[in-house]
Parts: C-alpha cells; structure tokens; sequence
C-alpha cells in the first residue's frame, strides 16, 4: 500500500479515459477516533483537484426550473437531457458510496434505489433555484423515508446547493448532513423527516396551505413501500382526497423490500406490497395513479412532468415507482440486508469501481 495508502489508481478502480474525475483515487486511512465516538477503520476517502459542484449543474438549474404556466417551456420528452440526467444520478450513486464508507454508518439500498427519481425531480421537473432555496414560489420536496437522507443529500450537492465536499462530513457530530434530513440546519430540506409516514402528513399542510395562498407551486413527497404500512400514511391519503389536493404528488419508491417484514420461501423477505394492489388501494382512497419504470429516465421524467403539469383537477396523484433496492451494485441489488448494511474497504472499492466504469 505504497503513496500514502493508495489502495488503486483510476485505472486499476475501473476509471479511464480523460474526464472530471481523472484527477481522483481512493485512498484507505487506520483512523484513530476521538475517545467516545464510534471506532472507524479504513474509511474510504476521496482527494480531488476539485471540490466544486458537479460540473453543468448550475447551467441546468439556473432558470429556476421550467413554469408550469407556459407549455412551450416543456420539451419533448427526447430533448430533454437525459443523459447528463443519467449521469448525475451516476454521480450521486458514487458519493452515496462513499458517504456511508466514509462515516461507517447510514443507509446504502433505499438512497440507492431512489436516486433516478430524485435526479429527475432535482434536474428537471421540479421549479427550484439551487443558488436560492428559500425562493417561496419554488416547489417543496418531502423526503417522508427519511432515513435515506444520505441519497437525497447526494443529489442536492451534485445540483449544486452546497459543494459536494461537504458529503464527506455526513454523520458527522456539527454537520449540516445527519442521518435524517433536518431542515433546520441544512438550506434546500423542506421538511425534518425520520419517523415514518410523518413525511406525508407534513406533504399533505403544505399542499392545503399552498392552496389557501393561492401560490402556484407543487409539493412532492417521497415514501417507501414498506413505509405504506403505517397508519399515518393512509390518513394523510385520506386527507389530501378530501382538500382535493390537485397540487399534491406522492412518489412511492416500490423497491420491493424493507429491512424487517414476512420471510419468504426461499430465506428472503416477501414483499411490502403486490404493486397492483398497492395502487389499487391508492386509487380506492380517492387518488390518481400512475406507474412508472423507476429507472427509466426518460419515463421517469415524463410521469412527474405529468402529474405535476397536468394532475386529475380536484385529485392529488400518486406516482408508483418501481425500482430496485441498491441500484447500481451488482451485489447490492435485491438484497435485503444492505436496507442498512455497511460496505467494507473491499465492497466499497468494488462498489465505485462499477458506478465509475
């Protein structure tokens, strides 16, 4: 381990050809941690030339987003740009990563398999001004499973609300980045978020007090499928039909499976919910559905565009994404037990090795 703990090069991790992130390689430290925090051995961290912004970031947000008033502001679906889309949510994978290595705590499979959406809601479809977030007409984001801060944090950073160094400082004691979203401390976080289906209800008051402001915004709020089994959700559901929130939009990251639940026939975890009888019930409780690819892109930013732009008048939507748990990774998809699971040196390593290639 020769240059100061120099586990691989860029070529030998899998990075090759000139680019932003040539000037990268990952580096091991034994870390001797402060009497009372928690022991950290190898954490993985990066040294960059530079430590601004993802680049192009700024460029795609600066406008504040598109107006849902003017049509002619919505390309076509294949003008979009959705490969600097796909790339950013690449980029986000990696710092989730390394992120979660580094601090040697936090989620790795639900951040994972969110981050398409996330990237499309951040890049695209939602009005948000990255270099302004307390703009009041900007639309609101809940991050109601918050305990995947850290994939949410990821995608703010490479949208540019605060320099993607500041990742390193995840779960840190002092940081703005903690384990669960908390809005007072870190500009571009909506709502404080961590008890399940406590994110909705938050979603469903903004949404009645935008109305009653008469203020021509959206308000998005994410949750899990096997968050869906909380009470809370279901009357936050119930609320938004009856206040006729068109301006509503519920996503739910239909990942499939969640850390503790029934064990199926084969070892593993059944799933939360039969997505058909996910939106069905939705439906029945007064809402509009729509069905997604979770990772699609392209499709991905057309159904939000959709239900933010054009929902049922008087219906608040929901958008049933299906996507995969630790997208990304090969050994991490599907896979129950990296729900909360953290990568050693080794799978860290193999783990950025495949987002970078």
């Amino acid at each position: 381990m020769g240059d100061g703990g120099v586990l691989a090069t860029n070529s030998e991790a899998g990075f090759s050809g000139p680019s932003p992130r040539a000037s990268r390689r990952i580096v091991v430290h034994e870390m001797h941690p402060p009497l009372g925090s928690r022991r950290r051995t190898g954490v993985i961290e990066v040294r960059r030339d530079e430590r601004r912004t993802f680049a192009g970031s700024q460029a795609m947000n600066q406008q504040g987003g598109h107006s849902p008033t003017d049509p002619a502001s919505d390309p076509p679906k294949d003008e979009v740009d959705i490969a600097g889309l796909e790339d950013r949510a690449r980029r986000a994978r990696v710092e989730v990563i390394r992120a979660v290595a580094r601090a040697q705590a936090g989620h790795l499979g639900g951040p994972l398999s969110a981050i398409d959406v996330l990237t499309a809601l951040y890049g695209r479809v939602m009005r948000v001004r990255p270099d302004e977030p307390a703009w009041e007409s900007r639309d609101r984001f809940v991050l109601s499973k918050g305990h995947a801060a850290i994939g949410l944090y990821a995608v703010l950073a490479v949208a540019g609300y605060f320099p993607i160094a500041e990742l390193e400082t995840f779960d840190q004691l002092g940081s703005r980045l903690q384990g669960h979203p908390d809005m007072t401390r870190l500009p571009g976080i909506d709502m404080s978020t961590g008890s399940l289906g406590t994110g909705m209800s938050a979603a469903v008051g903004m949404a009645i007090g935008a109305q009653r402001r008469r203020l021509d915004l959206r308000v998005f709020a994410m949750v899990g499928d096997g968050e869906c089994q909380e009470g809370q959700v279901w009357e936050a559901a119930i609320a938004a039909a009856r206040y006729r929130l068109d301006n509503l939009v519920a996503i739910v990251d239909v990942n499939g499976l969640q850390q503790f639940g029934y064990v199926d026939d084969h070892g593993g975890r059944e799933a939360p919910w039969d997505p058909d009888a996910l939106g069905r019930t939705w439906k029945s409780f007064g809402w509009s559905v729509r069905k997604v690819d979770g990772h699609a892109m392209a499709d991905v930013v057309a159904e939000l565009t959709a239900a933010r732009d054009r929902p049922t008048p008087g219906r608040p939507t929901v958008v049933l994404a299906r996507t995969t748990k630790g997208r990304g990774v090969s050994f991490m998809e599907g896979r129950f037990d990296w729900h909360a699971r953290v990568p050693s040196v080794d799978e860290a390593r193999q783990a950025l090795a495949e987002l970078d290639r």
